[in-house]
């Protein structure tokens, strides 16, 4: 079963700008869009330097929506590195924002879960208080900041985690790949939150462009995760189970087996709520997503579609470093 929702209006008529095109979710949503007739520009790292305000605004003229997916990732990297992190990820979006409000554009900023400190007990609302644990999570929110200042009516942060897709190194191509080569894998059961196909987000992402250039969409904060929760080794063992491989070859362990230069959040679980303002879909449990996008990560496999279901949940870091955007 497909997990498509298309709840927008047509693509075809709205102008996108993409940056950060050559990225993970970047590949995806210029994909989503030219299969909705969409008229996208995509622009990749080498195209354009997001923290050129000149080069931003001359992009960002003569289009409806832009996207922006450009991401300093390298979460533990950015420890040591917390003034390029920022200037890519605080300070670009502040370019792109300012570009959007001369020009009348809509701007979806992609977001991260590490803004919050991951200390609940129960899923983040959009309107919580933020207070990022590492430097990835500070430089991310100083751009939802210079975003929501900038563009009270036409700015959209979206916030979401745990993401893996067919177009880079992530965490659910790292197990299949790590299952060619090891019996066992020892997987993190301490971390919870809601893994998220990259296509299914960038189908939400363009449900919300066009909700919003139609005036349907209260700008502001949106978390696009999806539904459900899980652990690393949940999915883990989902992704040898979808794929014919014995899921008892994944074994559980804890995050202090695996210390890194950049805290993690343990609990990195989103609400949903603010989708039904926007008549917009909220994405489908984690598991569905799981199962239609290995039919393309790993399309030789034998994976079949399980039914959706809550499984005894845990995970590793992410070998990529980064939750999200």
């Amino acid at each position: 079963m497909s997990t498509e929702q298309h709840t927008g209006a047509s693509s075809s008529q709205t102008r996108w700008l993409i940056t950060g095109a050559a990225g993970m979710l970047g590949r995806d949503l210029a994909e989503v869009l030219a299969e909705a007739g969409a008229k996208v520009t995509a622009l990749t790292r080498q195209d354009l330097d997001i923290t050129d305000a000149e080069a931003v605004r001359a992009a960002v003229a003569g289009h409806d929506v832009i996207v922006n997916t450009a991401a300093w990732t390298d979460v533990d990297g950015a420890e040591t590195e917390e003034a390029a992190a920022t200037r890519i990820n605080g300070d670009g979006p502040r370019a792109l924002a300012a570009a959007c409000a001369e020009n009348g554009a809509v701007l979806l900023q992609v977001s991260t879960d590490y803004v919050f400190p991951g200390d609940a007990t129960e899923p983040y609302r959009h309107d919580a208080p933020t207070s990022p644990v590492n430097a990835y999570g500070r430089g991310k929110l100083a751009g939802e900041l210079a975003v929501t200042e900038l563009l009270p009516e036409r700015g959209y942060v979206v916030r979401t985690a745990w993401l893996y897709g067919a177009h880079g190194r992530n965490f659910v191509s790292t197990m299949l790949g790590l299952a060619e080569r090891r019996e066992t894998v020892d997987v993190v059961d301490d971390q919870r939150g809601q893994p998220t196909w990259t296509r299914a987000l960038a189908r939400q992402l363009r449900d919300l462009g066009e909700a919003a250039v139609a005036g349907r969409a209260p700008a502001g904060v949106y978390h696009g995760t999806a539904s459900e929760t899980a652990t690393w080794f949940d999915l883990a063992r989902a992704a040898f189970e979808l794929t014919g491989l014995d899921p008892e070859r994944v074994r559980p362990t804890t995050s202090d087996k695996f210390v890194r230069p950049a805290r993690r959040p343990s609990y990195s679980v989103l609400a949903h709520e603010r989708w039904a303002e926007a008549g917009v879909a909220a994405q489908p449990h984690w598991r569905d997503q799981l199962a239609e996008a290995l039919r393309v990560m790993a399309p030789g496999a034998p994976a079949h579609q399980a039914p959706a279901q809550e499984t005894p949940a845990q995970e590793t870091p992410a070998p990529g470093g980064r939750s999200g955007a």
